[in-house]
């Protein structure tokens, strides 16, 4: 229920923020004396504070812990060095690296420098994937892909072809976000 209240809660928080500093502009109050301009400058900070007090607890924590990414960009690893781990792989880490053989070379090689990882946390993030890091462009922090193996197979998991058209899906659409594309231009190119 916080999941689907945190967007509407978070919208309706900045718009009362932006009426109430469009009222100030428009109609700024009479500042008479000294106890007027303390008054309207606490009034002004506490609003400030509890805005972006606001703003962070609804956003909620996006990224993957750090020892949750690591244990999951050493599998990765092993898999990729070892090929007789192959067989110790998932059927689902294997659909994520056929997905991957599926994309042209220009976009795989840009996966040599970028971790695409399994995690079972979607239902938690509430997604198939996400992308973490700066684009290929900026490159001032660590690139991963991560794929949410849980929702994945909840919503598509009913027929393994409808899965793996889903995984190479999501995969396209967190490398294009690796590419610089914000959310609107992804969903533009139909991913």
């Amino acid at each position: 229920m916080r999941e689907v209240l945190r967007g509407p809660i978070r919208s309706a928080l900045i718009a009362v923020s932006v009426v109430g500093l469009v009222l100030v502009a428009v109609n700024p109050p009479s500042l008479s004396g000294a106890e007027g301009l303390l008054r309207w400058t606490a009034g002004g900070l506490a609003l400030v504070l509890l805005t972006a007090w606001a703003t962070v607890a609804l956003s909620g924590d996006q990224e993957l812990s750090e020892p949750e990414f690591e244990r999951l960009v050493r599998r990765t690893e092993e898999l990729a060095r070892d090929p007789d781990l192959a067989s110790a792989a998932t059927q689902f880490e294997l659909m994520v690296a056929e997905a991957i053989d599926r994309l042209p070379i220009e976009f795989r090689e840009l996966l040599d420098t970028t971790p695409v990882v399994v995690s079972q946390l979607g239902t938690e993030h509430g997604a198939y994937g996400h992308y973490f890091g700066d684009t290929v462009a900026r490159d001032n922090h660590h690139n991963r892909i991560v794929l949410y193996q849980d929702t994945l197979e909840r919503d598509f998991g009913w027929d393994r072809d409808v899965l793996a058209a889903q995984v190479e899906r999501t995969l396209r659409h967190e490398l294009a976000h690796h590419l610089g594309w914000r959310e609107r231009g992804v969903r533009g190119l139909g991913l």
